[in-house]
């Protein structure tokens, strides 16, 4: 059956335990074809990336009227879905220019004015319209639904700390500056141990521990190095049964911040489990997917053939992405799952030029409609010469977020 809401085709269908409710991508231009807005599943509604267009496909001149106009195609799209605003839990935003971030903290807030979400805003190099992108996670029952604030929090920022729901927590990006005086530590490895402190306390403020995590994204900028952010990293997790992760260095963060983590936690921790295909050997850093419950949060790969003799080898952006799915596709077969249970992928590009290369492949691997995209590209392109082992920069990574018993089925209005 067929409903539209305010102008958005949406198709809704029950399988098991979830639901899907595939809509068209914001209002307006749909840059390289339809593509769902909204998947739900296992109680969460999914929003893909939302720009700035408005329903005749146009762009507000100032950046204010931007951020509103992106938030307005989210309320479009939750309310479409039978929710409201209140439903929100986490909201994801992604600005070309980082220094716009005052101006949205200041329009979030009118349309959060009671409790707001989690969240987090990261500074990236470009997005497929500008200047801005939104993401989204809805919860369908509200019963449960309440900020956690820990007790030495004294920051003046526009997400709630967490979200707690009746089954997770969805953590803010917790940076590396100190709760009271809001301070930025002068040390890579202060900084790191600061924003991982934040993620104790969100976890602890809500009954938590380290533990109950089931997904992080560390954010960093050039200036925390990978072996640092590493090593203080895996201090925090119980080795082979660390979160899913999703590493990212971006452009630039608020607030001259360097690094910081989000986080999604499992209440119930008998319903967390962590899987890891034969060919992944433990790690100290990051489990390939982990469950919560029914959801399967999967960390990022990108085209590297594992093993002894591994490395990145495809030389163009097809070629890694038919290793990425390859490696993505074994973590779901080791979960008894498919890509038609996969609600919500966020790719990251070396150079958006490349989106069409990389959407005829990726619209390959998923035979009953495409799950809810974000897609971005946060750093400046790389050079893309291999190294003297003739392995290539990574052009490509996805993470994704997968249901158990979901099939995406019926729903051709997403190609």
């Amino acid at each position: 059956m067929r409903q539209c809401f305010f102008g958005i085709v949406l198709l809704t269908v029950t399988i098991a335990h979830a639901q899907v409710r595939p809509a068209e991508t914001a209002p307006g231009a749909k840059p390289g074809g339809l593509k769902c807005s909204a998947v739900e599943a296992d109680g969460y509604l999914y929003l893909g990336g939302q720009s700035a267009n408005r329903p005749d496909g146009s762009v507000p001149n100032s950046f204010s009227e931007q951020a509103a106009q992106a938030l307005e195609n989210v309320k479009t799209i939750v309310e479409a879905s039978g929710l409201t605003m209140e439903h929100v839990v986490y909201v994801q935003v992604y600005l070309e220019d980082v220094n716009n971030y005052s101006a949205f903290s200041a329009v979030l807030k009118k349309y959060f004015p009671n409790v707001p979400p989690a969240g987090a805003v990261l500074g990236v190099s470009k997005l497929p319209r500008p200047a801005i992108q939104i993401n989204a996670v809805a919860v369908r029952d509200l019963a449960g639904r309440k900020a956690v604030i820990p007790a030495n929090y004294k920051l003046d920022e526009p997400f709630s700390p967490g979200i707690l729901t009746h089954d997770r927590l969805f953590v803010s990006a917790m940076q590396g500056r100190d709760f009271q005086s809001g301070k930025i530590a002068d040390e890579p490895a202060t900084q790191t141990d600061l924003a991982l402190d934040g993620l104790k306390a969100v976890a602890e403020a809500a009954g938590l521990s380290m533990k109950h995590y089931v997904f992080v994204n560390p954010y960093l900028t050039e200036n925390i190095s990978y072996k640092v952010m590493n090593e203080r990293y895996a201090r925090r997790f119980e080795f082979g049964n660390t979160p899913g992760r999703a590493t990212i260095e971006v452009t630039a963060l608020p607030q001259q911040a360097q690094i910081e983590y989000t986080g999604v936690a499992v209440r119930d921790l008998s319903l967390r489990r962590s899987i890891r295909p034969k060919n992944m050997p433990p790690s100290p850093t990051a489990s390939p997917c982990v469950f919560a419950s029914a959801t399967l949060y999967c960390s990022a790969k990108s085209g590297f053939i594992p093993g002894p003799h591994g490395g990145v080898f495809g030389h163009t952006t097809a070629a890694q992405l038919r290793q990425t799915m390859r490696n993505q596709l074994d973590n779901l077969e080791e979960a008894d799952m498919d890509f038609n249970q996969v609600v919500s992928t966020t790719i990251y590009l070396d150079d958006l030029a490349d989106s069409a290369a990389f959407s005829k492949v990726y619209s390959e691997y998923f035979q009953d409609g495409l799950p809810v995209q974000t897609l971005v590209q946060q750093l400046p392109s790389s050079d893309r010469a291999p190294d003297a082992d003739g392995h290539y920069p990574d052009l490509e990574q996805m993470s994704l977020i997968a249901v158990k018993n979901f099939k995406m089925t019926n729903s051709k209005a997403c190609p």
